[in-house]
Order: C-alpha cells, then sequence, then structure tokens
C-alpha cells in the first residue's frame, strides 16, 4: 500500500515562483517563507517593489466556498473601514486562485509590529478595532463556515488525543478523568443564551500588527460563528488580578466605541480557553504527519509535556468553576 504523501510535499519553491506569476506578477526575487503551520505563507515582492504575503491553503481542510466566504467578509470589513488585510482580486474579481492542484491568496503586505498588551492605549484601540470588526460581523451571519460547537469540538479534541500513543498508561487515565469532567461542564453552559455574529476566531497579538495607536487585524483563517468574547478573551493575559482587570477595562471601553458588549459572556472566558487548550494539542498530533510539525513541537513526543499539559488542563477545569479574581 502507498503511503500517501504530506499535503505539501509537491509544493516547491518553483512551484511557487510559477504559480504567482501565473497570475501576472512578475517577482524578481525568491519568496521568503514565513512561519506557518496548517497553511504554506510566503513573503514575495513585485516589479514595483510592492510586498505580498501569500497563503497556500492547507489541502483538505476548507471547501472553496469557506474560503470564499472568509474573502468576502474580509472585502465587506474593509469596504467598511476596518483595517484588515483583504486579499487581491484579478480583473475578474477572483480571489482565491487555482494553480497546479493548490488554492492560493495574495494578500498586501501590511507592516508593523504585534500590541503590547501591557500598555492601555494599544488595549483600547484593540478593543475599538474588535469592535469596529463586530458592528460589521453581527450584520449577516456565515452560512459555509463552521459555528463554534465547544461541547463537540473539545469531545472530539479529546479523541484524537487518545487515539496515539502519546501517553502511558497513568497518563491516560489522568486526561480521560480531567477531559471528561471539561465536557460536564462545556455541556452545563447554556451557549445559546448569548448571540452568535461573525468573529476573527482566532484574536492573539501575532494576529494584529501596527505601531503607535494604529492596528490592522490579518489572518481570519479560522473566522467563524461565535459569541464576541471569543475575538476578546486572549487580550486579557495577566496573572495579577488587578493588572487585569486594568486590561479587561480598557478593551471593553475600546469596544464600546464601536458595539455595546454583554458583560455576560466574561462567564465564558475561562470555557473558551479550556477549550483552546484541549485543541491546540489535539491540532499538533493530527498534524504530525506534516514534517513541519514534527520539527515545530519535537517536545510533543516526550512524557514531560503530556504531564505539564494534564496539569495545565487540571488548573483550568478548576478555574472554570470560579468567579474571576479580577472581577471580585
Amino acid at each position: 500500500m502507498t503511503t500517501p504523501l504530506p499535503p505539501f510535499a509537491e509544493l516547491s519553491p518553483t512551484l511557487v515562483v510559477s504559480a504567482i506569476e501565473s497570475l501576472g506578477f512578475w517577482l524578481p526575487g525568491e519568496p521568503f517563507a514565513l512561519n506557518s503551520y496548517e497553511n504554506r505563507v510566503y513573503m514575495v515582492h513585485d516589479e514595483e517593489r510592492k510586498r505580498w504575503v501569500v497563503k497556500f491553503y492547507r489541502p483538505g481542510r476548507w471547501t472553496d466556498a469557506q474560503i470564499q466566504e472568509e474573502h468576502d467578509w474580509l472585502f465587506e470589513l474593509a469596504d467598511a473601514g476596518v483595517p484588515v488585510g483583504a486579499p487581491w482580486r484579478n480583473d475578474d474579481g477572483e480571489s482565491l486562485h487555482h494553480v497546479e492542484g493548490f488554492r492560493l491568496a495574495l494578500f498586501p503586505q501590511l507592516s508593523g509590529q504585534a500590541p503590547e498588551l501591557e500598555n492601555p492605549s494599544h488595549l483600547f484601540v484593540l478593543g475599538e478595532l474588535i469592535g469596529q470588526m463586530h458592528a460589521v460581523g453581527e450584520r449577516s451571519a456565515f452560512t459555509q463556515r463552521l459555528s463554534l460547537d465547544p461541547v463537540n469540538m473539545a469531545r472530539q479534541a479529546g479523541e484524537v488525543v487518545l487515539s496515539g500513543n502519546w501517553m502511558d498508561r497513568r497518563q491516560r487515565q489522568a486526561y480521560e478523568r480531567i477531559s471528561a469532567a471539561m465536557l460536564r461542564q462545556l455541556d452545563a453552559i447554556d451557549w445559546k443564551s448569548v448571540a452568535w455574529l461573525r468573529v476573527h476566531g482566532d484574536c492573539h497579538i501575532g494576529n494584529m500588527l501596527g505601531r503607535d495607536e494604529h492596528f490592522a487585524l490579518v489572518d481570519f483563517d479560522d473566522a467563524l460563528m461565535a459569541p464576541a468574547v471569543q475575538d476578546l478573551w486572549m487580550l486579557l493575559t495577566a496573572e495579577d488580578a488587578e493588572e487585569r482587570f486594568m486590561q479587561y477595562s480598557e478593551v471593553v471601553e475600546g469596544y464600546e466605541q464601536a458595539r455595546e458588549f454583554d458583560r455576560s459572556e466574561l462567564a465564558l472566558m475561562e470555557p473558551l480557553r479550556a477549550l483552546r487548550l484541549v485543541r491546540h494539542s489535539a491540532w499538533i498530533v493530527s498534524r504530525w504527519e506534516d514534517p513541519a510539525f514534527p520539527a515545530a513541537f519535537p517536545w510533543i513526543s516526550g512524557a514531560e509535556f503530556w504531564d505539564s499539559h494534564i496539569r495545565q488542563l487540571e488548573h483550568q477545569r478548576l478555574a472554570m468553576d470560579q468567579a474571576p479574581r479580577w472581577l471580585a
């Protein structure tokens, strides 16, 4: 039986260049590979020295319709004045391109650095930026992309992790016990009690670029239907309760320059953090046949990682049952 090739095994530098130039560009230099594991992403410059970020989508992850819906929302956001990286369109208005079995899109490079989450002015403008995005996001709903489904997503992630031989017997038992308890906690939440809207889905500081007090959002690859807090909780990172409250106050004050924030959604922050923890390890495990993953995450095959991960999950399980100290 023939072993299937990894998804990007045939994506050579020559093919990358020929794919981009087939769209009407001429590249005077070589493409520069950027850090990206799910997709393959390159920075290039054209004959006018304009810089572009080119994304080759992972085969089989999204349908064409799901990718196009992401692009269409980016165009809608850009038309509304929200600073985002909207993809390039050819003369026929196409933003998703098919070349030699790969799907790709070109985005203008947005310069800048990641924001500083200890800087109150950065937090305020990030909150305002996300609020502006959500004000557009609530105008209509996705019909092709996913909707957040915490219970099933967490269950599927746990099954992925337990399907391999990553843990010894003791670790497996602990993981099964904790993940089952977290599933019960997630299942007890009335997720339908909050409003669902189009969100970025992966709103960490690596997907926000700018300088001073001007930032833009990039990489909408995980866009989905979810509560607004899905795009806010990753900005609240401080361990100290007083500093966490400062982060929350600045983010929400900025957010409400564009859209009201339903504070009942704050109760979902720790459950959403738990879901991300479970899914992140499952994501790495599920992609292990892609050579980029063992090279980037070698520690995941060691017992120390799983001991640490299990402790982290137990800590998060306890946090889900407690009111945030910084809101007391």
